[in-house]
């Protein structure tokens, strides 16, 4: 079977494997690998370049990978085609994703439906932000809305209010819907200031519509006089003469001719011969002389003049009584254009009868002196008929308005609503436009909405298909906890965990690590995934088990990677370490499994402190913790061979014996005083100096944190008493067993322990 993965010959990594090179001396992987280090070592950092490589992208740090067909390095990882799946603590992080309820959690298992889960709930805090958006849309367009009614109330009340009249009015219940209705006409026609009236048309037009029906007018039948010709007439009586035997005294004196003229006429009607004014006798020949001059073409003159004078004075009252419809009998709303008309008609008029009197008197003027050619210098006033044209016009528009005085009486209110309606238009089409705003807005988020319920419920229905049965969940987590106490049950895209009956409110790192290892284990089957062909990397699969759960955790997991092309599996637990490499070393002897010839391959990373820091290596697995069902007699030897040292060592290479010290005193002591509990206790039993018992404890708390070996934090120059506190560490050892001493010595020193393996 071809190996997925041979070397990890080059990894520069900015943690504590900062310049790792594969050494010559250094078997390649085989089949089944095996790693064993303390925690801090360096095994998530190996696992996560797996873990890159499953995921194709780029690593941390520099890496070369040897492979079957060659080698290739971390920037060739995107286009690999290796298939390989990775356990460690990002995938448990990733794996069991926790959705808090308010009476239970719901937990979604599996790393991918983990991750569409993240983006479900993602999600749906986008939905509450966009619902939130909608809503406030929602509320403002209401706002808007209700704006806008009370901007239509206001100004249907405005127009009703205007437009109102006694009897049948379509504007007497003009209400909003009737504003609206004009407004979206005005809006949609697009012009709305051919619908604004200026004063006067605003003024007319409200008059109009108060007026009540009144009668029609006959039109005004007048016609100006021909000045021109009575003019020349005037002129042409004026320029006439008579010639009679003129009585020079007479002639001279106009009174006197016209006195004396009368009285001739009233002497001749009595005819009588006496004076009627002195009652003396006429002398003889003085009425010929008075008649010769008063002779027939005098008197004719005279005539004429008379009768010009009777005709301007006719003229003149025609002109002036000529019949005028009166300003009461028009609608109010024409009255002001008939006012001007009629001035203007009155002003031709008194021009023109002043013009006959300045005629009459030229005439009367003639009459007192017919013997003489009079001039007439006198200019013709300019008139015009247009005013009697122009009250004819406004007559006949009155009784136009009188035959159609509903029509007219609507149409001027339509007329007044629509400039109403027109002066409001800007505020109108400002609301509607909010309006339309935040509809366009509540659009888009319902369509956001939709869209996001849509993505929701895809993979919501992708969770749940990856989703495997309660069922079978709860039995092999029961047969990989060794108990019943969890158990999963169905809800949502995920599941209910409970433990011993009540939902599992808090889940421990150990417990998650145990329900997410599950996931993964389960994913090895999936169809794109070929086990038999792919590398399988386990970095610490089991956590906080006690020996029976991780007996049956160990069992569950073999199980499930026993087919795998490759495995590689990485722990710190020494009780996991040796059931992997008990499993491994049986695989030697399997034939029928058709393996390699050496289908197994150990290995440890050794961390140290150099003056660049911590840094790690891989190394060969230590044949004490190959050959050993402890990790104790491993401890031990560390121990052992550097007390034997003669000089001292740079302080770095001496960091990690306060850790080793005191794991291997721990196990010491607690075969020899299971009793007691803590190491100060089991050390209060052993008869031994009491000075060289607090300098290894000091030495040993100093530095010793757990299993991991961290930077130094307190006085350095401890370090330098190493040699010399182990060493008083295995005389302690010596003087509570001597025999148990003396046996781990001669397994230290034997030769062959290499050739054991």
């Amino acid at each position: 079977m071809e190996l997925v993965v041979k070397k990890i010959k080059k990894l520069e990594h900015p943690g504590v494997l900062r310049d790792f090179s594969w050494g010559s001396d250094l078997p390649s992987f085989g089949r089944f690998n095996l790693f064993y280090g303390w925690n801090g070592s360096g095994k998530t950092t190996i696992s996560n370049v797996f873990r890159s490589l499953q995921f194709k992208e780029m690593p941390d740090g520099k890496v070369v990978l040897s492979t079957a067909s060659g080698t290739f390095s971390g920037e060739d990882f995107p286009e690999s085609k290796l298939q390989v799946r990775v356990f460690n603590k990002y995938f448990v992080t990733k794996s069991v994703f926790t959705v808090d309820r308010k009476v239970e959690p719901i937990f979604v298992l599996g790393e991918e439906s983990a991750e569409k889960q993240a983006r479900i709930e993602q999600k749906k805090k986008i939905r509450i932000e966009e619902q939130n958006a909608h809503k406030f849309a929602q509320s403002e367009k209401s706002k808007s809305e209700a704006a806008l009614e009370r901007r239509c109330t206001k100004q249907a009340t405005t127009v009703r209010e205007a437009l109102r009249s006694s009897g049948k009015n379509t504007y007497n219940n003009y209400n909003r819907a009737d504003y609206k209705k004009r407004a979206d006409e005005m809006c949609q026609a697009g012009d709305k200031s051919e619908y604004l009236l200026d004063d006067n048309e605003h003024a007319y037009l409200s008059k109009q519509i108060q007026a009540l029906p009144k009668q029609a007018i006959s039109k005004v039948v007048l016609r100006f006089p021909n000045l021109k010709r009575l003019t020349e007439t005037t002129r042409q009586l004026l320029s006439k003469t008579v010639v009679t035997s003129a009585i020079k005294k007479i002639r001279d004196d106009p009174e006197l001719s016209s006195w004396i003229r009368e009285g001739l006429g009233l002497h001749r009607q009595r005819e009588v011969n006496q004076c009627l004014f002195c009652e003396q006798s006429l002398p003889d020949g003085r009425v010929a002389a008075l008649e010769a001059h008063f002779n027939t073409e005098y008197e004719q003159l005279l005539n004429r003049l008379e009768a010009h004078i009777k005709t301007l004075k006719a003229e003149s009252e025609l002109i002036s009584q000529a019949p005028l419809p009166k300003k009461a009998y028009f609608y109010e709303a024409l009255v002001p254009e008939f006012e001007q008309h009629e001035q203007k008609l009155k002003d031709d008029i008194s021009a023109i009868v002043d013009y006959f009197s300045t005629l009459k008197e030229a005439v009367n003027r003639k009459k007192s002196n017919v013997f003489e050619s009079q001039p007439l210098n006198i200019t013709l006033p300019k008139v015009e008929s247009s005013a009697i044209d122009g009250i004819n016009a406004i007559i006949e528009r009155h009784n136009n308005i009188c035959d159609e005085f509903t029509s007219h009486v609507s149409e001027a209110r339509e007329k007044l609503e629509k400039h109403i309606v027109s002066s409001s238009l800007d505020e109108y089409q400002s609301l509607k436009s909010e309006i339309e705003s935040q509809e366009s807005k509540i659009n888009k988020s319902e369509q956001e909405l939709e869209r996001i319920n849509e993505e929701i419920s895809t993979l919501e229905m992708q969770v749940i298909e990856h989703r495997q049965p309660a069922e079978e969940l709860n039995n092999e987590l029961s047969e990989y906890l060794g108990h019943s106490e969890f158990q999963l049950g169905v809800k949502d895209t995920g599941y209910v965990i409970t433990r011993n009956g009540k939902p599992a409110v808090r889940l421990s790192e150990g417990e998650k690590t145990a329900i997410a290892l599950l996931y993964f284990l389960k994913s090895l089957k999936d169809k794109d995934f070929d086990i038999n062909k792919g590398l399988v990397v386990l970095d610490d699969p089991v956590s906080s088990l006690d020996a029976n759960s991780l007996f049956l955790a160990f069992g569950f997991i073999r199980r499930c990677v026993e087919d795998a092309g490759q495995l590689i599996f990485l722990t710190h637990n020494f009780s996991m370490f040796r059931q992997v490499r008990n499993w491994f070393e049986n695989l030697k002897n399997q034939r029928k499994k058709k393996i390699d010839k050496r289908p197994a391959r150990f290995y440890m990373l050794d961390c140290s402190l150099t003056d660049q820091g911590r840094r790690s290596r891989i190394t060969k697995l230590d044949p004490l913790l190959k050959l050993y069902e402890s990790e104790y007699n491993y401890l031990f030897a560390c121990i052992y061979r550097k007390s034997q040292e003669d000089t001292v060592t740079d302080l770095g290479g001496n960091y990690i014996f306060p850790n080793i010290a005191r794991r291997l005193l721990e196990a010491f002591l607690s075969f020899r005083h299971p009793e007691n509990v803590s190491l100060y206790a089991k050390l209060e039993k052993i008869e031994f100096s009491e000075t060289i018992k607090s300098r290894i404890l000091r030495f040993m708390h100093t530095y010793s944190h757990a299993d991991a070996v961290s930077d130094p934090e307190h006085d350095p120059t401890i370090l330098g008493e190493t040699t010399s506190v182990l060493k008083s560490l295995l005389d302690l050892i010596e003087s509570e067993d001597a025999n148990h001493y003396r046996a781990m010595v001669r397994l230290v020193d034997s030769s062959n322990l290499e050739e054991r393996c």
